[in-house]
């Protein structure tokens, strides 16, 4: 069976896109589209924007959304038996799966993204990825951090996990996490502290634009982050989707899922070989592929 993934942010770069504006005319409507949805021309940034313009949130959440869903509609044999996506990912899944439409999808990226920098300014935060540590070490180690917010945060492979919080709460955990055997602790370049209990603002205000937005059962399952089942019941997405933003995305289960439900190939779809890569350390034996 063949599984398609879907990047989240940190897999942007400069021109992103550029070759399905120029080479496509369905390809250059879309992005057309999506200037006029969000009132700037966001294609300006990616084409051509710096490597600072196109780290802001409220630019790289969208843009990656847009390479990714522009690219799934403009592979003609794009038929995927399973879908996921890390993060940010998720809802280029649902939209390339028919869960949501093109345009609801663009709107609720947008709002995350714009929630996610607000709820990242009234609360400065931070991320780091932990190296060759296990889960559970890092786990207890986070909730041993008793006067700060800290938690494991993004569990992408075996021996790779990011750890979410204050700036202080990240600061005392890398030191015991290294302490414990960690082999590196590195901070990420990242506006805030995503999937952690910070993002409680952010979350409330996408729950809002999620709720008021019509989903429909998607074609295939969709594995999500929060609790790496597949679903294709609309409710369940929807709480999934709000639950995201604050909980922890595991991507390693979810692909261990897939695989067990019988998932032999992965193509990413969308910028960047990231998820190809976290795919391998999951499982050596299974096939990658991009787009």
């Amino acid at each position: 069976m063949k599984a398609y993934v879907f990047p989240g942010q940190g897999s942007q770069f400069r021109g992103m896109g550029k070759d399905l504006y120029d080479n496509s005319a369905s390809a250059k409507a879309l992005f057309e589209q999506a200037n006029d949805i969000l009132g700037f021309r966001i294609t300006d940034i990616m084409f051509e924007g710096t490597d600072e313009e196109l780290k802001q949130t409220k630019v790289t959440q969208p843009a990656i959304f847009l390479h990714s869903v522009i690219l799934a509609k403009e592979t003609a044999d794009f038929k995927p038996e399973m879908v996921a996506g890390h993060s940010l990912g998720e809802f280029s899944a649902l939209v390339s799966a028919g869960a949501l439409s093109f345009e609801d999808g663009l709107r609720l990226v947008s709002a995350r993204a714009l929630a996610m920098q607000k709820a990242c300014e009234a609360n400065p935060s931070t991320m780091a990825a932990v190296l060759n540590l296990a889960d559970n070490v890092i786990e207890e180690i986070c909730a041993s951090v008793t006067d700060q917010v800290v938690v494991a945060a993004n569990y992408n492979c075996p021996g790779q996990v990011v750890i979410s919080g204050s700036n202080e709460g990240v600061a005392q955990a890398g030191e015991k996490l290294k302490a414990a055997g960690a082999k590196r602790v590195l901070p990420l370049p990242v506006g805030g502290a995503f999937h952690s209990p910070l993002m409680e603002p952010a979350r409330e205000e996408l729950a809002a634009a999620i709720q008021a937005t019509t989903f429909t059962s998607p074609a295939c399952p969709i594995y999500q982050n929060v609790n790496a089942q597949p679903s294709t019941d609309v409710e369940t997405i929807k709480a999934n989707l709000i639950a995201q933003l604050t909980g922890a995305v595991r991507w390693t289960q979810s692909v261990q899922n897939m695989i067990a439900d019988g998932a032999t190939s992965f193509v990413e779809c969308g910028p960047g070989k990231v998820l190809q890569g976290l795919v391998k350390k999951i499982n050596a034996e299974v096939e990658t592929a991009g787009v």
